[in-house]
Formats: C-alpha cells, sequence, structure tokens
C-alpha cells in the first residue's frame, strides 16, 4: 500500500496541484492538516482533497482558527489577516469538512498528528530537545506530524536515549527499520526550509519506506491570487523564497 503523505497546503492550489500531478500511483492519502489559512484558494483545495483515496485528514491550527475556535489574536498580522479572510470566502461544504476534522489518528504502526504528540495542535517541534520530550507520547513506533513547514526525521535511539536529527535525503527512499521516529514531510504550499518547491512524501506500507519528494510549481500564479484576494503582500512574497 502507497501513501501519499502532504501537511499544511494552506490554500495553495497550484502546489497542490503540482503534487498530485507528481505523486504517481498512490491507494491512499494523509493529510496532516492546514489544508487552509494564508493562501488565496481555500474552497478548491478542500474539494481537492476530499476527493482523494483512502482519505485521513487532520485538523490544524488553521483550519480550527478557520472553524470560529481560536482567539485570532494569537496569530501574527499576516496569518490573522489570512483567517479572517478565509472566513468570509469559505463555502458551507469547506466549513462542514473542516468541522469533520479530528486533531490526531493512529493508523497501524502510525501515529498522525498536525503539530506534535504531546499537543497535537499547536506545539512546534523544531528541535532534537522539544522533540525528545515527545516520544513518551508516542504509542506507535512512528509518528508524522507537520506544522514546522519544514522537512525532517528525528529518531530516538532507545527508549529514554539520545534523540538525532536527519536532513531529508530526496535521492532514496529511507528505510523505517521499526525505529521510534518522527517524521515531517514539510510544507505542500508554504515551505519554510529556503526552498520554495512544494514538499511531500511517499510512504510504502509493504516495504515500510519513506521517499521524501519536492517539486515546483507555479508560485507566480500563487502570487498573482494572493495579491488579487487583497492578502498581505508578504504572504506573497515569501513563497517565492521558501521561508
Amino acid at each position: 500500500m502507497r501513501v501519499l503523505v502532504i501537511s499544511d497546503i494552506h490554500a495553495n492550489l497550484p502546489a497542490l496541484e503540482a503534487v498530485l500531478a507528481d505523486a504517481g500511483p498512490y491507494d491512499a492519502a494523509w493529510c496532516l492538516g492546514d489544508v487552509v489559512g494564508y493562501g488565496p484558494n481555500p474552497n478548491e483545495c478542500v474539494a481537492r482533497v476530499r476527493a482523494l483515496p483512502g482519505l485521513i485528514c487532520l485538523l490544524g491550527n488553521h483550519d480550527q482558527a478557520v472553524r470560529g475556535e481560536v482567539d485570532l489574536r494569537v496569530f501574527n498580522g499576516d496569518a490573522r489577516a489570512a483567517i479572517a479572510w478565509t472566513q468570509r470566502t469559505v463555502t458551507p461544504v469547506t466549513l462542514s469538512f473542516l468541522r469533520s476534522l479530528s486533531p490526531e489518528c493512529v493508523y497501524e504502526d502510525f501515529t498522525l498528528v498536525h503539530a506534535s504528540p504531546r499537543q497535537p495542535i499547536w506545539e512546534y517541534i523544531l528541535d532534537r530537545e522539544t522533540a525528545y520530550v515527545n516520544f513518551p507520547f508516542i504509542s506507535t513506533p512512528y509518528c508524522l506530524v507537520g506544522h514546522t513547514h519544514q522537512p525532517v526525521i528525528y529518531q530516538q535511539v532507545a527508549e529514554g536515549g539520545e534523540v538525532l536529527e536527519e536532513a531529508p535525503n530526496y535521492a532514496a527512499a529511507r528505510p523505517l527499520a521499526r525505529q521510534s521516529l518522527i517524521i515531517n514531510p514539510g510544507s505542500v504550499g508554504q515551505p519554510r526550509d529556503n526552498n520554495p518547491d512544494a514538499a511531500y512524501a511517499m510512504l510504502d506500507l509493504d516495504h515500510e519506506t519513506w521517499e521524501y519528494r519536492r517539486t515546483p510549481y507555479d508560485v507566480a500564479a500563487t502570487q498573482s491570487r494572493l495579491k488579487a484576494a487583497g492578502l498581505p503582500e508578504r504572504l506573497a512574497a515569501r513563497l517565492g523564497f521558501g521561508w
């Protein structure tokens, strides 16, 4: 069984379409949250995600905010403006889908959350120390997270032991090998690792391998749509640099 793993689409339709075109055949899709927020095409992105086969889709913090369940003052100005615009723009069908999402899921050997196993919607795992304190909250060998928009793997070498950080290798699939891992596929719609290409991953459950992937997309098209929607200029500018 091959699984398309995506996260943090953030209403960036050209990026999502590029990923789906690049992915090749797969049997199921796991989306780790934040389908909406920041970007100019929330309804179209939700419709595309809803149609994916074998879908598991989680609740992200921007999804939760668009549902009206978060004080928008916790976001920076650009994110707050985008969420308010998205709340005005989403259709009842889109909002119903967002309201159906749960913050975490366990599928066989995989725990799926948006942010972290300790705080599934909000905590950022940006370093080995934060990964270390999260491993005790995982009951499966592997945990998939998003939220940081940065592809990375954290491995705990033994129960309660040292945590290692591993950069993505785009040249070859990585064997999972029953190791204790926290894995982030990166962001489809707003990468923050100084690479503007959309990030995603392919998971082969039969062979237990993880394959990082990047694909370019029409950044200028998304930037034009952001400007046409009147969204903050910085949201358009950052897409060209991957930050």
